[in-house]
């Protein structure tokens, strides 16, 4: 097996620096000036993601849970059609009424929505007129900024801001959903340059120690920028626990294949080993093993052999539990990630480091964790749950989060395909257990 199938079909992605540095301010702080600089460049930086792609790559669709990219940009425009043109702006006239049908995710407050595994059948509008739609909304936007009355100034910023944070989850998400489309092409198409390997050897791991506490956890209601999930902050009864200097490693990881991780019935939860029963899942995803028992892996600069130096990614929480069952340790709650988050240091990479792919965390350790922003998603041992005293907005907005804290779990950091600026510590992502085309990886825990 080799890479010589890996196929340039688009220019090197790219991204602004869009980090909103109206998050950093109270909202009723923001001016529009900034308001405006923070719009233009996280709606640009998704249209330079979508630049180098043709109209059947962003028509890709390979699984219920993934949208294609036309899509992406499409339903992000709605968005600010929606829930700031319609309601700020009496003179706005919708582009095309039936777009609300075809864009709108889960919002039922404000209609039904088109089936969420058919998204790739929608060929019309095509990538032509989507990137028009985008360049009419965006002119009324600026303009709507520019001019709203100063009554109703903070009110329109909290929403605009919003929005500037779930288009960046979008962009985050045309990465991840490309690249799992992309797999499926035994070409191996790339997207970007293909990762260099790590020049230097991970960093030894060792483990960081904390005392046990009456910690506050969750985001600070002080007008700075969090998701609702974040809210209300809290505070949380904290064993003494320790926690890894770093993430798990690719090498680390293929010891546990090796040691037959995906046969020892001992370390799976009972709905972890049906799922890798149905699933026939051996490896983490976008892995395979060449004739030689060489490992490979898909990156979205193509296929190349798996660096061990570097960062594991895309595995399930069902995996991420076994292997640390058979490391010796367990998941982080999300209590005890926050704590340690506090001391961080080395992180990334981040989206507008252009890699999108893990790397190695490499250096000597010190007394704080290192890579928790940035590099890989981590998952914790917490249940996505509501906060206590938690309230989900009032109206449609109030469906961003709420209504999916049920059966999924909590992952901690931003990833490779995360803007600089859009995470924090107190950001909380989730999704199912048996998920794996996120840049999800493990830092493992244990009693003190």
């Amino acid at each position: 097996m080799n890479d010589a199938g890996a196929q340039r079909n688009a220019e090197p992605a790219t991204l602004a620096e869009p980090a909103p540095a109206c998050n950093e301010l109270a909202v009723e702080e923001i001016s529009r000036e900034q308001l405006l600089s923070d719009f233009r460049a996280v709606r640009a930086a998704t249209e330079r993601l979508a630049a180098g792609l043709t109209a059947e790559d962003q028509n890709i669709q390979s699984m219920a849970g993934a949208s294609p990219v036309k899509w992406h940009r499409a339903h992000t425009t709605w968005f600010f059609e929606t829930f700031v043109l319609k309601p700020y702006d009496p003179a706005w006239r919708e582009i095309d009424p039936t777009w609300a049908y075809l864009f709108n995710s889960y919002y039922n407050g404000v209609g039904e929505q088109y089936p969420r595994p058919q998204r790739g059948l929608i060929s019309r509008p095509d990538v032509e007129e989507v990137g028009r739609y985008r360049s009419v909304v965006d002119q009324a936007i600026m303009e709507l900024i520019e001019r709203a009355p100063g009554k109703r100034w903070i009110e329109l910023a909290a929403i605009v801001r919003l929005g500037l944070n779930h288009e960046q989850q979008h962009q985050e998400l045309i990465a991840t959903d490309l690249k799992h489309g992309f797999s499926f092409n035994p070409l191996h198409p790339a997207w970007t340059d293909l990762p260099p390997a790590a020049r230097q050897p991970a960093a030894e791991l060792r483990w960081i120690g904390y005392e046990e506490r009456i910690a506050e956890i969750g985001a600070v209601d002080d007008g700075r920028y969090c998701f609702d999930n974040e809210l209300p902050r809290h505070r949380e009864v904290v064993e003494a626990f320790e926690i890894a200097s770093r993430p798990v490693t690719c090498g680390e990881f293929i010891a546990f294949i090796e040691d037959g991780g995906y046969r020892n019935v001992d370390l799976w939860l009972s709905d972890g080993w049906a799922w890798m029963q149905e699933t026939g899942t051996r490896a983490p995803l976008y892995w395979q093993q060449g004739d030689d028992g060489r490992w490979w892996q898909y990156t979205l600069g193509g296929l190349r052999p798996v660096d061990e130096q570097e960062t594991l990614a895309h595995v399930s929480f069902y995996e991420a539990f076994a292997y640390a069952q058979w490391a010796g340790g367990r998941l982080p709650t999300e209590a005890e990630w926050e704590i340690a988050a506090e001391s961080a240091n080395g992180n990334g990479p981040f989206a507008e480091d252009e890699r999108f792919h893990p790397a190695a965390v490499t250096g000597t350790p010190t007394g704080s964790p290192a890579a928790m922003f940035g590099n890989v998603w981590e998952w914790t041992a917490s249940s996505y749950a509501p906060y206590p005293g938690f309230e989900a907005p009032p109206g449609a907005v109030g469906e961003y989060n709420g209504k999916f804290m049920a059966n999924q779990m909590v992952l901690r950091g931003g990833s490779c395909a995360t803007p600089r600026g859009h995470i924090r510590a107190t950001y909380r992502n989730f999704f199912y257990p048996p998920d794996r085309w996120q840049f999800s990886g493990i830092r493992l825990a244990r009693r003190a």
